[in-house]
């Protein structure tokens, strides 16, 4: 078992390195829970979420048969890379929090790319 403080670790020292190569771009970013996937874009400068998709969302919720597996997490990449778009976000760093990039992450970061977002 993980503690909560080695996650809390490898999350910031993810987030420090990105900070470091980001410029101007907005990050990002995904949480991932056992039933579900999150991902934003947020402006770290303003402090606002540009775009927001999770498994969650009412259209996606009807099409998925789960929000945990690689499909759902593709489908959310999809649909985060469009709302970014129209918000006017073609750059963006990828922040995978604590997570292994590998399976749903990947996934997402996958379809967000196919999306027309720029990593």
């Amino acid at each position: 078992m993980v503690s909560k403080v080695s996650v809390t670790r490898r999350a910031g020292r993810v987030r420090r390195k990105l900070k470091a190569v980001a410029g101007d771009r907005p990050r990002l970013s995904v949480y991932r829970s056992s039933k579900h996937i999150y991902a934003q874009v947020i402006d770290d400068v303003k402090g606002h979420t540009l775009a927001a998709a999770s498994t969650l969302d009412k259209d996606l919720r009807e099409k998925l048969k789960t929000g945990a597996d690689v499909d759902a997490a593709s489908l959310v990449g999809k649909l985060v890379a469009e709302r970014a778009k129209k918000a006017g976000v073609e750059k963006v760093v990828f922040d995978r929090g604590a997570y292994i990039y590998h399976g749903r992450v990947k996934a997402l970061a996958d379809a967000a790319r196919e999306g027309g977002l720029d990593f």
